[in-house]
């Protein structure tokens, strides 16, 4: 029997799956697991990284049949389709036309409608906002309204609570958004190497209103005079005449490299995770690099090694993500890194964003003004739990709050302080419909 799991393999709690292909099929599935188990829950391409895709039942419908084009403008950039469809898909039909996602995460192997339901972000966040700010209108089905036509301005209550609602407002079934115009498949990047946080906020500061795509990688064991160095990476579209001509809307060539097998533990471990930090950070020798680059690796460099997670071993990893608003970036994350730093534990791609000012239109969307970071932990029980209660302390203390689509651990007091609007999904929830994270942050 094929069971599924959540990206970061924790909680371990195995999902079973029935399939749907098409949204008048929805309804029986839905219904004949209801019958039994209460409750379900919609399962896409199981990115999200904790248990907001697991079902409290453990019986999940998955849409990943739902993949269809429904319709497309190529003339303005408009598609509409199925929720099951994956970026990674999208980008293959939309590319060599021309046009790109408005907004993307770090992976493309994410369905359509997850990107919905987690109103992902991206590199860009600071001039183009989440992805559900794109977003044109949407058709849900609802167990007690059956399917719904809502946009900002027909049902707009509903709209905005499937924007970032984690999948609990309804089975998002097609969705209608705009593309952004591309000229080449290439990205002018340049990479620049900083020693200090005091020196990444100064970059941002500097370039972010030049470059629509900017992220940090740091060293996140780096303690001492070396706290916060990193990489500063900042990129736009290339230009049709700047790009050599016979790359300018081409598809990256499909090469993939797999860990094939589960390993018995965690291959991310102190001593590993501090030499590859430090022949990571000096791996880049001069201060600055710039280049053109294909898209595939600019915006998806982990996708390159399929089942990635699998390098944590059977017990997993936790992501911990947090936003921390403008006022109290630097000081809060440097206090953050220290903890992380003396704790010995974090990950091999510690991520750091400024996000910019432009408001989600979800109520639970996660980014704010401010400064995001994000790492991956082994799952160690106890540790985890030891260092995530510093970090939740420190990430509250200055009104900040963590990204429900990675999380693992959250406690409810935190949660409904961090999002006073959940109050209105739950008001609004498809009653057939029931997450692990919902029943864990709201009961």
């Amino acid at each position: 029997m094929v069971e599924l799991l959540s990206w970061g393999r924790y909680p371990r709690q195995p999902q079973h799956p029935h399939a749907v292909f098409w949204a008048d099929e929805i309804s029986h599935v839905l219904g004949k697991i209801v019958e039994t188990n209460k409750t379900s829950l919609i399962y896409g391409m199981g990115r999200s990284y904790g248990d907001s895709c697991l079902a409290v039942s453990n019986q999940v419908v998955t849409t990943q049949g739902m993949d269809r084009i429904l319709a497309a403008d190529w003339e303005t950039g408009v598609i509409f389709a199925q929720a099951g469809l994956s970026f990674a898909e999208l980008i293959q039909i939309t590319l060599p036309r021309g046009w790109f996602l408005p907004v993307t995460p770090g992976t493309k192997y994410v369905s359509l409608g997850g990107a919905v339901a987690n109103d992902v972000h991206g590199k860009n966040h600071h001039v183009m906002g989440t992805f559900g700010r794109h977003i044109l209108r949407l058709f849900l089905y609802r167990s007690d309204e059956g399917i719904v036509e809502c946009s900002r301005h027909i049902r707009s209550d509903l709209f905005v609570a499937t924007i970032g609602g984690l999948g609990l407002s309804g089975v998002i079934v097609a969705v209608e958004f705009q593309l952004r115009p591309i000229e080449t498949s290439r990205i002018n990047q340049t990479s620049i190497r900083f020693g200090g946080l005091t020196e990444f906020f100064q970059l941002t500061a500097s370039h972010d209103h030049t470059h629509e795509y900017t992220v940090a990688w740091i060293d996140c064991l780096a303690t001492g005079q070396n706290a916060g160095r990193g990489h500063y990476i900042m990129g736009n579209h290339a230009k049709a005449d700047i790009a050599h001509t016979h790359t300018q809307l081409t598809l990256a060539p499909h090469k993939r490299m797999k860990i094939p097998f589960d390993p018995p533990f965690s291959l991310i471990n102190t001593l590993s995770l501090r030499a590859f930090n430090t022949l990571y950070y000096h791996k880049q020798q001069q201060k600055q690099i710039s280049r053109c680059v294909s898209y595939d690796p600019f915006f998806y460099p982990l996708d390159s090694l399929k089942h990635w997670n699998r390098i944590y071993g059977h017990a997993g990893f936790q992501q911990y993500q947090c936003v921390i608003p403008q006022r109290d970036g630097q000081t809060a994350i440097a206090d953050i890194m220290q903890e992380i730093a003396k704790s010995g534990s974090g990950s091999f791609l510690a991520v750091l964003k400024q996000c910019g000012d432009i408001i989600s239109p979800g109520l639970l969307s996660f980014p704010m003004h401010g400064v995001s970071l994000a790492l991956d932990f082994p799952q160690h029980d106890q540790k985890n739990t030891q260092l995530f209660n510093r970090l939740d302390r420190l990430v509250h203390e200055v009104g900040g709050r963590l990204y429900p689509a990675k999380d693992a651990h959250m406690s409810a007091e935190h949660f409904q302080q961090a999002y006073p609007q959940w109050q209105q999904i739950e008001a609004m929830r498809d009653p057939r419909l029931f997450s692990k994270f919902w029943q864990r942050v709201t009961q």
